[in-house]
Formats: C-alpha cells, structure tokens, sequence
C-alpha cells in the first residue's frame, strides 16, 4: 500500500469512528445538558482565546477562529468524547518568536505544517507512546506550563505602546507605576475573587465569564480609565475566510518554519494526548491517542488555511466541559458553534472588556494548572522523582515544553536504568559434589553487565561451575555479550561453566557459549531486545 493510500485509509477510519453520542442514548434530557455544557465552554473560551492571541503577538480575531476551528473538528473526529481544543499558552508562548521575527504569514504557514505532522504522527500510530511519560514528568509538565502562562502575563502591567517582543512572550517597556497600576491590581484581584467565589454561590453561570463580565460592568459604569481590548485591536470579524498563507513557497521559507512547526506540533500532541489520558480517567473510558493525533493534525491544517493560529486540547477547557456533564461530541461541536455566533454578533461587546480582567482570568488559570500537591509530596517521593519534577518545571520556562518534557523521560528511564542496574546479585552454593552454582538474581542488561561479571571469580571457582538464570532476565545484545565474555574466561582458566535456564533467543543468539547451555523443560520464553540482522547471520551461520 503506498503512503498516500494509507494516509487516506488512516483518515478515513477517523471519520468511520466518528459517533456523535459516545455510546449514550440521545434523550432530550442529555442533550440539554450537552447544549449547556457546550454554552459554558464557548463563554469561557472566548477570554482565553483573545489572551493566548495577545501571547502569542497576533490580532484576538486569530485565536478566536482558531478556538472555532479547532475545536469543532476535533469534537467532530478527535478520540475522546468530552474533550475541547483550542488555542492555548503552550503553543502562544512558541509562536510569538515567530510573529516577531517573521510576521503572522509564516505562522498560518508554520500551523499548516505543524498539522501535516500531526497527522503523520498519527498514521504511523507514535501517540501510544504517550504511555512512557512518567507521573513526576507531567507534574513537572503541569507546573512548567502554569509558570510560562504567569510569566506571558506580565505584559499587560507594562505602559501600552512602550511594549516590545522580545521573542521569548517576555517584553522590553516601562512598567506601569503609580494610580494606574494600583487600578490595574485591584481590577486584576477584583476578577480573581469573583472566580473563586462565583461557583460557591451558583453554578448556572461559568465563573470566568462573571468575573470578566462583572469588572466590565464596573469599568464602563464608572468610566474608569484602564486599557481595553479594543485599545489594542478590533475583533469585529465574520465568518472565516479561506486564506493560502502569503509566503515564498522556497526551500528557505520550509527551513524557517520547520523547526517551529516541529516544536509546536509536539507540544500539541504531548498536551493534547495527557489531556486524552485525564478525561479517560474521569470518564472511564479510552480514547484513541492516533485518532486523536489525525484530528489535531486535521484541525491544524485546516486552521493555517483560515487564518488561525492552531491550537491543541486544552486541559483547563476540558475539565469544564466534564465536570458541567459534556460526556459526547454534541458538547463540543456546540461549543464551538456558540463561540462563532460570538465573534459575529457580539464582538462589540468583546471589545469593551478591560485587559485587567483578562489578566484575572488567566491568573486563576495558572493556579488551577499548577500541581500544588506535587510541593506536598516533594519530600515523600524518591529523591529522583523530585528532581525530575524540578527539572522539568525549570526546563519548560527556560525552553518549550515538548523539550521539557523529553529531558524528563531521558532523566527518567535512565534513573530507572540505573536502579535496575544495582539489583542484579547472585546466591552462590556449593553442590555435595563440589560442583559451585550461581543462582543470578536480577535483570542482565546493558547497565548491569559489569555488576554481573563482578558477581564470578573464575581462577578461585572449583572446576565445574553452574550459572543458572531463572530468576533473572537476558534483556539486550550486551547481556548476551556479557554471557560470551563470561564463558570464555572460564574456558580459559580451565573450567567447565554450564549456563542453565536460558530462553531459545538466547540459544540461538549465543554464537560461542550456545554449546555451554543446558536444555530444560522449564526454560524460559521471552523476546530480548537485540538486532535482528545480527540474529540472522548467526542462524546462517548454523548457531
């Protein structure tokens, strides 16, 4: 099959998995609640979107129609029910490097790429390795994310029209100082004490949606003076229109959004697949990681051709959306349809809303995001799990999160490398006929193999010796070449070594102690990791 054909077959089977109801009869009642889930969302959603796009240095209108068109194809097709995507601060916070550096045109081009990725990922089934990502890495994830979104913030408390980007969501300017920023505090601490307190008192209303609503009705009651949204730009817009990004279409132009494109689609992807993995657990059901991957890769191409800035799964969004009853796609797709009819009707309205609301908002975000239990428990973990929650943190603020989040699956398996590397042992006894048998302990791999040769003495041992491995596992080709290097020391010194419970890989694959193995019934049956190339010329050779 030719990969334009399996890439065809692999989109269409997402579109063949598309079910509207997740498995729940339709009944009135659970479509009200749907709808009303999905209206939560939308309101929620529009803040959010116009504060990412203010991160990432674009007009509000492209996070807005990037909120829309995300989220309604991958409540469309995406792999799990219940979930809400968007534009996000993950990705806001790469993205503004690119604006400032190269204009919004190589963006909408960037997330057109970005998305061809994404659905590359998918096709080749990659999403499942999300599983590797250890607990202490996603804390870390979480906290790294919480701190980039505090960070972008700052912004607003700078003068408007003395703020530069610098590249990296911080920027040059002078603070604001004085009246205006005391008006510009307490507006902040006034929207976060109303989305604290709103929920205690009713729920019939999302909590952000009050608190900016609220601060707005104050600001223009009063005629407070303080930036607002419409001081920075119109959002007035209508229906998306269908834009081919106004780049030179040469090797240079591939070459300046790659790297960006490469970076944006993993963030996406490892936030959207965690989030994939959180409502799973809410819900209890699975979702489809590569399913998940297409519909996010789909969503981004598309959102590129109608000048959007892209966007993935948003974990705050979702958690709404769930814990207000969305269990089907009817949530999301109504969600995003509510959030269309607002940028076409009341864009208005939008643009009265101070920015120090916004700010408000995006505050009780990052306190929401941020995994306080994981400063409780700092001390109760292992010492190797909070320095990987630690590193983390450190690296997304200092990096980007797809980097972050590497570093700390690196650190992590080799901690667990080395962990594993100290337990192998081996009980040494002596038969009645003074026959020594090592009984090894622990698993034989790469990191373990100077410990296992140490484990043996061969010019002190008696002349027959038995190293039996039933209570260990050959894991890799070193194990393997360990075991080589360990008969051929015996054999030099003379003595006769028997290697007992071994599985047939290893029969096959030992190409000069293979005559030293003993057969049994009770050998062991498992795959070793090894190069198959490797196994292949031993088997011709007649090994």
């Amino acid at each position: 099959m030719s990969r334009v054909s399996l890439a065809a077959s692999a989109v269409k089977s997402s579109f063949a998995n598309f079910n509207l109801s997740a498995g729940e009869p339709l009944t009135p009642g659970r479509i009200r609640i749907e709808l009303l889930a999905g209206l939560t969302v939308a309101l929620a959603l529009v803040p959010e979107a116009v504060a990412f796009a203010f991160v990432a240095g674009v007009h509000p209108l492209v996070g807005l129609y990037a909120a829309f068109i995300v989220g309604l194809i991958t409540a469309l097709i995406g792999g799990r029910p219940g979930m809400i995507s968007g534009a996000t601060g993950a990705l806001a916070v790469v993205m503004v490097a690119l604006v400032a550096q190269h204009g919004v045109e190589y963006l909408f081009a960037t997330v057109v790429l970005m998305g061809l990725i994404q659905i590359f990922v998918g096709i080749m089934k990659w999403g499942k390795f999300i599983r590797l990502v250890p607990h202490p890495v996603m804390l870390g994830f979480v906290n790294g994310l919480a701190i980039v979104i505090f960070l972008a913030q700052m912004t607003q408390f700078k003068v408007p029209g003395s703020v530069v980007n610098t590249g990296h969501g911080m920027s040059s300017g002078e603070w604001l100082s004085g009246l205006p920023m005391l008006v510009m505090l307490g507006l902040v601490a006034l929207t976060m004490v109303i989305v604290w307190g709103m929920p205690k008192l009713t729920k019939a209303v999302p909590a952000p949606l009050a608190g900016i609503g609220i601060v707005a009705v104050i600001v223009i009651a009063f005629g407070i003076d303080v930036p607002r949204v419409g001081d920075l730009a119109s959002i007035e817009g209508g229906l998306p229109q269908f834009h081919i990004p106004s780049v030179p279409l040469t090797l240079e132009t591939f070459w300046i959004i790659l790297p960006y494109a490469g970076i944006l689609a993993a963030i996406g992807l490892i936030e959207s697949l965690l989030t994939l993995n959180l409502v799973g657990d809410i819900t209890n059901k699975r979702g489809g990681a590569s399913q998940e991957s297409i519909a996010q890769g789909i969503a981004n191409t598309v959102t590129g051709f109608f000048g959007g800035m892209g966007g993935c799964a948003m974990i705050g969004q979702s958690m709404i959306n769930v814990k207000s009853g969305g269990r089907t796609r009817i949530a999301g797709i109504a969600a995003a349809l509510f959030l269309l009819a607002f940028i076409v009707v009341a864009s208005p309205l939008i643009e009265q809303i101070p920015l120090a609301a916004l700010v408000g908002v995006m505050f009780m975000v990052v306190i929401g995001t941020f995994a306080w239990n994981s400063l409780m428990i700092m001390r109760k973990v292992p010492l190797t799990d909070a320095f990987v929650i630690i590193l983390v943190t450190a690296v997304t603020v200092m990096t980007d999160l797809a980097i972050a989040v590497v570093v700390g699956v690196i650190v992590s398996a080799l901690a667990y490398a080395w962990q594993n590397a100290t337990r192998i042992h081996a009980n040494r006894a002596v038969e009645s006929d003074g026959t020594k048998v090592y009984k090894i302990r622990g698993p034989l791999f790469f990191g373990s193999t100077e410990g296992f040769s140490e484990l043996f003495t061969p010019y002190e041992d008696p002349d027959t010796v038995v190293v039996d491995f039933a209570d260990s596992r050959v894991a890799d080709q070193s194990a393997l070449q360990a075991i080589e290097a360990l008969a051929l020391k015996y054999e030099e010194a003379g003595k006769r070594i028997q290697l007992r419970h071994l599985s047939k890989d290893c029969h096959y694959l030992l190409s000069k102690a293979g005559h030293l193995i003993v057969d049994s019934d009770d050998d062991p049956d498992y795959q070793i990791a090894v190069d198959y190339g490797v196994r292949t010329g031993i088997l011709a050779a007649g090994h």
